[in-house]
């Protein structure tokens, strides 16, 4: 591991960070605008309102961490240089979790005096502070003093990042184990920063300060000791009039043991003297206060156990917190990070618990089962909703507590949100919320699949859609008990209903194709694509989801034998949206028409625009090939070309489109300007029409892996009703994003 960190620090370039510029510099005007003489315009209207420096400049989004090395993760005093390289991996953290710049400042100082002069004579260069790894006392007294003279936030994570994370543990401990706050008797083992930050934040919780028992490495912090001068000014508040004692004294009968010590100190026969169902925060690192395997079996009732480390359930990881915490108080401007903040984080944490997990965190995590219960009491680091949920309680925190200078709405508050994390998230929400504004019925064929019965409780519960579940109905059930799921289904038995009629829909749809009766039947009861196919022919459902656990081929085909194309339409055709960092296309055709001719690819075209338009995205098009206008002149090549003309020709199509072209000339605005400034084009295109099956199919997946583009769909255009045919593999969010679009497909319809 030592080898592989310093391999993965010294390769080049060295360390973990760079200075990366937002605004084009290609040309000299560029130039000019960035610095001279352009720059002084800013300047200007920066002396004029100090608060522009927000407007004009990076300082809203800039965070320094600042440290002087004396209490180095478990190093301990190794100064400021050799702190360097933590300083910039929380400088990672801050841009991977949250999108949030950082310039790390290593100060040599151990004076709190000049530290303080040192940190406060840099306010205008940041939007917040925060600070690593000072030893304490000094930590207590530099973030009290910085606190009260800076009118940014200054945060000292050591002290309250696992506070705030750990509370958020304990919320969900005492709900688990049915035990009360306000009742609670915890003991701590350790009696420092993060002990004390801890301890007070517990208090801000509703646990009975009384009610806490703090040991260091002398034993329990009583008022006789205070009064004798063997405590600080700071772990004395929570000195106990109770006679001297040991760890063990301390926990014996304690419903809560929280340690931020030494590993090894607890043994099994302390964690036996506890309360029942005991809760143990063993957050020593890297080797907790008692294994996590010891504490688990030392007793028959639950243990419910966190630690500081991943290679266990239930990690309090301060990377749940800072990150999203500073989010929320920079986008509001706020003065501070007040106990009203840091206590809505908490409760966003908790509750986020509580949800069901998204797949791509299992997966992350090695797929080990994620469910609200004694092994899951807070978020994984690697859950991307907790942006969503921390940033907005904070920052709205902050709001009706006074301490911002800024106004948000909550709900562009979170799209705002998604969009620093991709643009196909800004994306679907256009979708989603269209969604939200009439929610339709959606029919899930494969109804007994858990992944699918977990995407229907997120539909309903985020109201995008009204699922219907088809397939075994005790099945379902069962799912949706053993997945702890808030979610009463709509459920559809094809096996336990009177579906005569569903039977007659199919044999008059099928019979010239010989399907008879029986055989109809026998499709409807046993496959449910069939059965979720006639049920939206029927307007029984307005739309319909599909795929999951079949080949694409076999579940596409009940819909279009079934509802087929729409009535202006003769083809169907797969569509992915690709999003880029600052740009999204279109893709099509990837999944339907194996060898299309002009007439397909025409109509193909029609179809993406139109889907590009319910991502409220105004469509350019091209046809593609391997020749730019005419410049190959083969059977191949005439397909697009004609197909392109014939659109341009069309009066009503009203979005630029043509073609035939090279890829690069499609998506390059110079050579379309340049080279080819007779094109249609103006600006690169956005549906990109491909010239078959092979080479749509080929040409999405390498934008996806190696062009870095996330990829949605396919997204299935030119059916009669909305069908969509899921990948096999699809996760949740994948599944609830396909139902969005069906939803608002159906909208259009007018279903």
């Amino acid at each position: 591991m030592d080898e592989d960190a310093l391999e993965y620090h010294r390769a080049d370039p060295p360390g973990k960070i760079e200075i990366s510029t937002t605004k084009p510099t290609n040309t000299q005007r560029d130039l000019s605008l960035a610095y001279s003489p352009g720059v002084a315009a800013p300047c200007l209207e920066i002396d004029e309102d100090e608060t522009d420096a927000y407007r004009y400049t990076a300082k809203g989004n800039l965070v320094g961490v600042v440290s002087n090395g004396s209490a180095v993760l478990g190093l301990g005093d190794i100064g400021a240089q050799a702190s360097k390289p933590v300083m910039e991996g929380k400088g990672v953290l801050f841009k991977r979790f949250a999108d949030i710049d950082v310039f790390d400042i290593e100060l040599d100082h151990d004076d709190p005096d000049a530290f303080v002069e040192s940190v406060a004579a840099m306010e205008s260069t940041f939007g917040g502070i925060n600070l690593e790894d000072v030893a304490a006392p000094d930590c207590f007294e530099i973030e009290e003093r910085l606190r009260d003279r800076l009118s940014i936030p200054v945060f000292h994570d050591d002290q309250h990042g696992t506070a705030i994370i750990s509370g958020a543990a304990l919320l969900n401990a005492v709900e688990i184990s049915g035990k009360e706050l306000g009742d609670l008797e915890v003991t701590f083992a350790g009696a420092g920063a993060a002990a004390v930050a801890t301890a007070k934040f517990y208090v801000s919780l509703g646990v009975p300060r009384e009610n806490i028992t703090m040991c260091d490495i002398d034993g329990i912090l009583t008022t006789g000791r205070a009064e004798a001068g063997d405590l600080n000014e700071y772990n004395r508040a929570f000195a106990q009039d109770r006679p001297d004692g040991d760890l063990a004294d301390a926990i014996d009968g304690a419903d809560a043991f929280v340690g931020l010590s030494a590993g090894g100190i607890v043994s099994p026969e302390m964690v036996r003297s506890m309360a029942d169902d005991p809760i143990i925060f063993a957050m020593a690192n890297p080797d907790p206060e008692i294994g996590y395997e010891e504490a688990k079996t030392a007793r028959d009732d639950t243990v419910i156990m966190a630690t500081g480390r991943s290679d266990y359930p239930n990690q309090v990881n301060n990377v749940l917190g800072f990150p999203f915490i500073f989010r929320g108080a920079l986008d509001v401007r706020a003065t501070e990070i007040n106990e009203e903040m840091k206590v809505a984080a908490a409760r966003a944490l908790a509750n986020l618990a509580r949800r069901d997990v998204p797949d791509s965190v299992v997966k992350a995590y090695g797929d080990e089962p994620l469910q609200f219960g004694p092994d899951y009491i807070i978020p994984k680091p690697l859950d991307a909703r907790v942006l969503f949920e921390v940033a907005p309680a904070v920052a709205r925190a902050a709001i009706e507590s006074g301490a911002a200078r800024a106004e948000l709405e909550v709900d562009e508050y979170v799209e705002r949100l998604e969009a620093r994390l991709g643009k196909s998230r800004e994306m679907m929400r256009v979708v989603i919320n269209k969604a939200k504004s009439d929610p339709k019925r959606i029919a899930l064929a494969e109804g007994t699949d858990e992944t699918i019965v977990r995407a229907a409780a997120q539909m309903s519960d985020r109201g995008i859609a009204e699922p219907i579940l088809i397939g075994d109905e005790d099945e379902i059930l069962t799912a949706v008990t053993s997945l702890g799921l808030e979610f009463d289904p709509d459920v559809v038995d094809p096996e336990n209903g009177e579906y005569e009629e569903y039977a007659e829909h199919l044999y008059e749809r099928r019979s010239r194709n010989g399907v008879t009766r029986r055989e109809a039947a026998s499709m409807i009861r046993d496959d449910t694509n069939y059965f979720g196919s006639v049920m939206v022919d029927r307007g029984d459902a307005d739309a319909m989801l599909t795929g999951l656990t079949n080949h694409y081929p076999s579940a596409l085909r009940p819909p279009l034998q079934v509802i087929g194309t729409a009535d202006d339409a003769e083809y169907a055709a797969g569509v992915y949206m690709l999003t880029f960092k600052n740009r999204v296309v279109f893709v099509a055709d990837a999944t339907v028409n194996q060898a299309p001719d002009e007439d397909v690819l025409e109509e193909v075209t029609r179809h993406t625009a139109e889907l590009a338009r319910r991502f409220d995205v105004e469509p350019r098009a091209a046809l593609l090939s391997y020749s730019d206008f005419g410049s190959v002149d083969n059977e191949g090549t005439r397909k697009p070309r004609e197909a392109a003309r014939r659109l341009r020709d069309d009066p009503d199509v009203e979005f630029p489109v043509d073609g035939e072209m090279q890829a690069d000339t499609a998506v390059l605005e110079e050579m379309l300007t340049g080279t080819y400034d007779f094109a249609d084009l103006e600006r690169p295109a956005n549906v990109l029409v491909f010239p078959n099956l092979e080479a749509g199919n080929i040409g999405y997946k390498l934008l996806q892996r190696l062009g870095g583009a996330d990829a949605t769909g396919p997204m299935l255009a030119g059916m009669d009703e909305p069908v969509h045919v899921l990948q096999r593999g699809d996760e949740v969010k994948d599944i609830v994003n396909l139902a969005a679009v069906a939803t608002v497909d159906a909208q259009d319809d007018g279903s």
